[in-house]
C-alpha cells in the first residue's frame, strides 16, 4: 500500500504478452531506456524464462503471470501493479492469437519457398492453406480484443495517475477473421 500512496518515480510499463516474438522485443527495447518493465505471460514458466534473458542485459524487468482472457487474473495483475508502483505509465496490449490452424506438415514441407516469398504472396499462402474453426474464431475474439479491452479497462486508474499515460494497441494480420471463399472451398 506504500506505493499507491506514493507511485514510484521511475516509469513503468507493462507488456501483454511479453514472452515471445514482438513482444520480448518491446520489452528490451523499453528496459533499454531505462523504464522498469512488468513483462507478462499466460505461461509462468515461459514468462520466468523471457525474463531471465532480458535480465541479463541489465533491464529492470519483472513477471507477473497474465491471462488476458480471465478477468481474476487480470484483477490479480492490477492489484500487483497499484500495490507494487502506485500507477502505470505505458500499457503495451500486445498478448494475441492467430485462431489459424495452420498444418505443421505442410508449413515444414514448404517453408523454403514460403521464406522466399514477398509479403502479399505469403498473405495469399496463408489464406490457402490456413483453416479457422467457429470455436478458433471464437477464442481469437476472446483473446485479440476482449482481452485487449480487459486488460485496459483494469490498468486505466493505474495509468491516469501518470503524468504522461500511454496505451498502445499492437495488431497484425493475424487479428483478421479467416473467410474461406467458395473457390477455396471448392480447391479442396
Amino acid at each position: 500500500e506504500a506505493a499507491a500512496s506514493n507511485p514510484s518515480s521511475k516509469r513503468i510499463a507493462l507488456v501483454t504478452g511479453g514472452n515471445k516474438g514482438v513482444g520480448l522485443e518491446t520489452c528490451r527495447q523499453l528496459a533499454s531506456k531505462g523504464l522498469k518493465v512488468v513483462l507478462t505471460a499466460r505461461n509462468e514458466g515461459r514468462g520466468l524464462e523471457a525474463v531471465e534473458g532480458v535480465r541479463r542485459s541489465g533491464a529492470d524487468v519483472v513477471f507477473h503471470q497474465l491471462d488476458v482472457t480471465d478477468p481474476d487474473s487480470v484483477a490479480r495483475l492490477a492489484d500487483f501493479v497499484r500495490d507494487q508502483f502506485g500507477k502505470l505509465d505505458i500499457l503495451i496490449n500486445n498478448a494475441g492469437i492467430s485462431g489459424v490452424d495452420r498444418d505443421p506438415v505442410l508449413v515444414a514441407k514448404v517453408k523454403e519457398q514460403v521464406e522466399s516469398m514477398d509479403v502479399d504472396q505469403r498473405v495469399q499462402w496463408m489464406k490457402e492453406n490456413s483453416k479457422e474453426t467457429y470455436e478458433e474464431a471464437k477464442e481469437c475474439m476472446r483473446t485479440n480484443y476482449y482481452g485487449a479491452k480487459l486488460v485496459t479497462e483494469a490498468l486505466l486508474p493505474l495509468l491516469q495517475l501518470s503524468s504522461s499515460g500511454r496505451i498502445v494497441n499492437v495488431s497484425s494480420g493475424f487479428s483478421l477473421l479467416r473467410v474461406s471463399t467458395v473457390n477455396h472451398v471448392a480447391g479442396r
